[in-house]
């Protein structure tokens, strides 16, 4: 069967300015439709509001075309990791040939000041001081710090996790058993979730459980893409004397938000998601005045107790992928925070909204847009497992070349996950919506 793309989406299913050596982009390079060093003139968006723009397909097809994407599949799995935009692939390109080339003669002279450049602007961009961010090798790495890190915990405590988080995190919570030898509590969060209920959820969670002392939370889930109120939770935490650790994994890029948004002094953030960086690329965010909480890094001694770098350790890295990210957020910045954020969710809608009178498709996440941005599962009722949802996942892409991936851990049953990005346009979302409906239809359970 031919699965071109092109084909697919309209016939039927059977048919920067560098500085420092010419590496780091300049903010000055994000100014809209500037030509930058690193590549052609960045996206700008038309006049209007964020909703207004996100229905504006001239523009988005202008900004799909600084992807260069496979046309074999319409690909809706992009949680995953985000695709380089072209601007991002020439400096990672340029930084490879100049370390190459250049070799210990530049990492010892000059790679450590404009990493630190690089550090400089992710602070910035996410509304920190520079002393409060560190850069790392993606969120797992900064989230996993943290967690082993705190040490605020003893026996008679205890820490708590749900179901959605991600599963390297639990493992870190889980850790804290033998480290810490605290008590590990494992919850549910309520389905189908409203954000009314999640806030519920967690008040009782804290006052049935007063020695909770660290609290693990999600800000957007990669398992179902819910959207939970974090400033609210950590401030009823807070009150309680109980300390976050916010996993932004799949929040920033996706959603427009800074760090101090979040109210939580702990967090990790990737780069190679949402905003575009090369893969391998994160940082952490420790508020500054609760950096005594966390332990230095298997004893770290790079730098002094009073610096965040000293909070992770990550030996020799892929320099390359980290002088890229200005490429990055150059383009971040010039498509706007607002923009992508009401563009996702624009597409998001296209295809939730065609399937919600389904009767056995299950949508995972809430109508209420503050819990959801692009990332949004679904599940066909009845069909819960690793081999039903697989089965699920192959006919939609067999059949209809659309390509999503099952997601487990849910506490009710395994879900597919439906994760656009700013390359799709509409008539993708159209099609998943038809491959859901197909697969509905295919895969019901009888009653």
């Amino acid at each position: 069967m031919d699965l071109n793309r092109r084909t697919l989406v309209t016939g039927s299913a059977g048919a920067g300015l560098l500085a420092m050596g010419g590496l780091v982009a300049s903010p000055a390079a994000a100014s809209p439709g500037r030509p930058s060093k690193a590549g052609n003139a960045l996206p700008k968006p038309p006049k209007g509001s964020p909703e207004h723009v996100a229905g504006q397909e001239r523009f988005w097809a202008s900004v799909a075309r600084h992807y260069d994407m496979t046309d074999d599949v319409i690909n809706f799995e992009n949680g995953y990791f985000g695709a380089n935009p072209k601007n991002v692939r020439r400096a990672f390109t340029q930084a490879t040939e100049k370390i190459q080339h250049e070799n210990s003669w530049y990492m010892r002279r000059e790679y450590g000041s404009e990493v630190e450049q690089v550090r400089v602007r992710i602070a910035q961009e996410v509304g920190a001081s520079v002393e409060e961010i560190a850069i790392t090798r993606g969120a797992t790495e900064a989230l996993q710090a943290l967690i082993a890190g705190y040490n605020r915990l003893g026996p008679g405590d205890a820490v708590a996790y749900a179901d959605l988080d991600y599963d390297s995190m639990q493992y870190a919570m889980e850790w804290l058993r033998d480290r810490r030898g605290v008590e590990v509590i494992k919850t549910n969060l309520p389905e189908p979730a409203t954000r009314q209920a999640v806030l519920d959820h967690y008040e009782r969670l804290l006052t049935t459980n007063p020695k909770i002392k660290l609290l693990l939370l999600t800000h957007v889930s990669h398992r179902t893409g819910l959207v939970p109120p974090i400033a609210a939770i950590t401030e009823m935490a807070a009150a309680r004397g109980v300390d976050t650790v916010v996993d932004a994994a799949h929040s920033w890029g996706q959603l427009d938000f800074s760090v101090k948004d979040l109210g939580s002094p702990f967090v990790g953030f990737n780069l190679h998601k949402w905003i575009g960086a090369p893969l391998g690329c994160g940082f952490m965010y420790i508020q500054e005045d609760r950096l005594p909480a966390i332990d230095r890094h298997f004893g770290d001694q790079d730098y002094g107790p009073e610096d965040v770098r000293s909070r992770i350790h990550t030996g020799t890295a892929n320099s390359a992928n980290y002088l890229a990210v200005p490429a990055a957020l150059d383009f971040h910045a010039a498509v706007g925070a607002p923009y992508k954020q009401a563009r996702l969710r624009l597409l998001r809608d296209r295809w939730v909204h065609q399937v919600l009178e389904v009767p056995n498709v299950e949508i995972l996440t809430p109508e209420d847009p503050l819990t959801y941005g692009a990332i949004t599962a679904f599940r066909i009722t009845g069909n819960t497992t690793s081999a039903q949802t697989t089965a699920i996942a192959n006919y939609m892409t067999d059949e209809w070349g659309v390509f999503t991936v099952r997601r487990g851990g849910v506490a009710a049953g395994e879900v597919l996950r439906v994760s656009p990005a700013l390359y799709n346009d509409v008539k993708d979302a159209d099609r998943a919506a038809e491959a859901i409906r197909a697969a509905a239809r295919r895969f019901r359970v009888a009653d």
